[in-house]
C-alpha cells in the first residue's frame, strides 16, 4: 500500500512552519495515541502515521530531502522504506516532561552545571596587532559567591530534601488517560531545597561581579581572531566549572596600510616627472621609513615589493614573514602657473605616439572595433 503525503497525513500545508507541524501532531497523537485507544489497531496506525510524518517533517535536512524526493529519500536498498525513524522522540519534542518523565530521579537541576561562555571584543591599532601586546581589560559577570562557596546556603546551613518530591526531583500525576513525571515545581528537579539562604547571593550561590583580567595578545593576530581564557566566564551551577572567555579581535582601520593576512599594502603618490625619469623616495613602514627606487618609465599602478616588512605569522598561524606591498600612483599635477603650462604645452608639442605605448595600443584596438561594428 502506498503512503501518503506527509503534509496531507497532518494536515499542514507544504509551507507550514515548525510549530504548525508540532501543533497539528500534538493534536493527532491526543486522538490516536495507543493508551487512549486500546485495541483499536487502526488508531495505532494512525498514531505511527502521523508520528513519523512529524519526525521527517520537524527535521529540517529530512523535510529538504522529502520536499526534493518525496518517500524514494528514505527507502533503504532493500525497499524497506522511511528508515531511522524514532516516534518516542518527536513525541517527547512535542510534549515535553508530561509524558516523558523529566530527567530522571534527582533532576538536571541537582547536577553540577558548567557556566555560560563570555564574549569580549578588544579594539586594537594595526601595529599592536602585528607586535603583539597585552592589555587590561573588566568584565562584568558571575562569580562564585565566596560567601557561601557557591552553595547557595547560609554558613553552617545546608539544603534538605524537597518536602513536596522527597528529593526526587520529579512529583507524579494523571492527565486523562495518561499518567505522567515532570519536574517538582518547587525544587525544580534539583531534590533539596534552601531554607536558610545566603544573605550574599539570595541562595544563588553566584553573585554579579566585576574583574580585571590582563590579557596577552600575540603577535600577528588579525581582526576577527579570537583568544580563549578558559574559566574566566561564568560561574558554574552547584559547584560546576566556570565557562570561557573568547576575546575577539577588532583591528581599527589604518590611514595607510591595509592588511591580507601576512602581507601589508599601501598606495605610494608619485610625482609625473618621477615616474619619468625614475628617482628614489622614502616609505613608511611599520617600523620606520625605507627607500624605493622607482625606476624610469615607470606607469602608474605599478606594485613594489619591499621584502620582510609585512606581518610575522609564525606564532599564530605557521607563516612566516609577510611582505609589505607598494602600489605607485602618478599624481596629475594641479593649479599650474603660466610658465609650468607652457612647460608642458612644449614638452606635448615634441612628443609622440612612440613616447606613450599605452594609449597608442588602446587606440588602435578602439579603431578596430570601431571597424568591426561598421563594416
Amino acid at each position: 500500500m502506498a503512503k501518503r503525503d506527509y503534509y496531507e497525513v497532518l494536515g499542514v500545508a507544504r509551507d507550514a512552519s515548525a510549530a504548525e507541524i508540532k501543533k497539528a501532531y500534538r493534536r493527532m497523537a491526543m486522538k490516536y495515541h495507543p493508551d487512549r485507544n486500546p485495541d483499536d489497531a487502526d488508531a495505532d496506525a494512525k498514531f505511527k502515521e502521523a508520528s513519523e510524518s512529524a519526525e521527517v517533517l520537524t527535521d529540517d535536512n529530512k523535510r529538504q530531502q522529502y520536499d526534493q524526493f518525496g518517500h524514494a529519500a528514505f527507502d533503504g536498498a532493500s525497499g524497506g522504506g522511511f528508515q531511522g525513524g524514532n516516534f518516542s522522540s518527536i513525541f517527547e519534542d512535542v510534549f515535553g516532561d508530561i509524558f516523558s518523565g523529566g530527567g530522571g530521579a534527582g533532576g538536571r537541576g541537582n547536577r553540577a552545571q558548567r557556566g555560560s561562555d563570555l564574549k569580549y571584543v578588544m579594539t586594537m591599532e594595526l601595529d599592536e596587532a602585528v607586535r603583539g601586546a597585552e592589555q587590561k581589560i573588566k568584565v562584568t559577570t558571575l562569580v562564585e559567591c565566596m560567601e557561601c562557596l557557591g552553595s547557595g546556603a547560609r554558613k553552617g546551613s545546608s539544603r534538605s530534601d524537597c518536602i513536596q518530591c522527597g528529593g526526587s526531583g520529579q512529583v507524579s500525576g494523571r492527565q486523562g488517560f495518561f499518567s505522567f513525571q515532570q519536574t517538582c515545581p518547587r525544587c525544580r528537579g534539583a531534590g533539596k531545597v534552601i531554607t536558610d539562604p545566603c544573605d550574599a547571593c539570595s541562595g544563588q550561590g553566584r553573585v554579579r561581579d566585576t574583574k580585571t583580567l590582563s590579557v596577552k595578545i600575540p603577535p600577528g593576530v588579525d581582526d576577527g581572531d579570537q583568544i580563549r581564557l578558559g574559566g574566566q566566564g561564568e560561574a558554574g551551577v552547584n559547584s560546576g566549572p566556570a565557562g570561557d572567555l573568547y576575546v575577539e579581535i577588532k583591528v581599527r582601520e589604518h590611514p595607510i596600510f591595509t592588511r591580507e593576512r601576512e602581507h601589508l599594502y599601501c598606495e605610494v603618490p608619485i610625482s609625473f616627472a618621477d615616474a619619468a625619469l625614475g628617482g628614489e623616495l622614502q616609505v613608511p613602514t611599520l617600523d620606520g621609513r625605507v627607500n624605493l627606487k622607482i625606476p624610469e618609465e615607470t606607469q602608474t599602478g605599478k606594485m613594489f615589493r619591499i621584502r620582510g616588512k609585512g606581518v610575522n605569522m609564525g606564532e599564530i598561524r605557521g607563516g612566516g614573514l609577510g611582505d609589505l606591498y607598494c602600489r605607485v600612483v602618478v599624481e596629475t599635477p594641479v593649479k599650474l602657473n603660466k610658465r609650468q603650462r607652457e612647460l608642458l604645452q612644449e614638452f606635448d608639442s615634441v612628443t609622440d605616439d612612440h613616447h606613450s605605448p599605452r594609449r597608442t595600443s588602446w587606440f588602435d584596438g578602439v579603431r578596430k572595433f570601431i571597424d568591426s561594428i561598421t563594416e
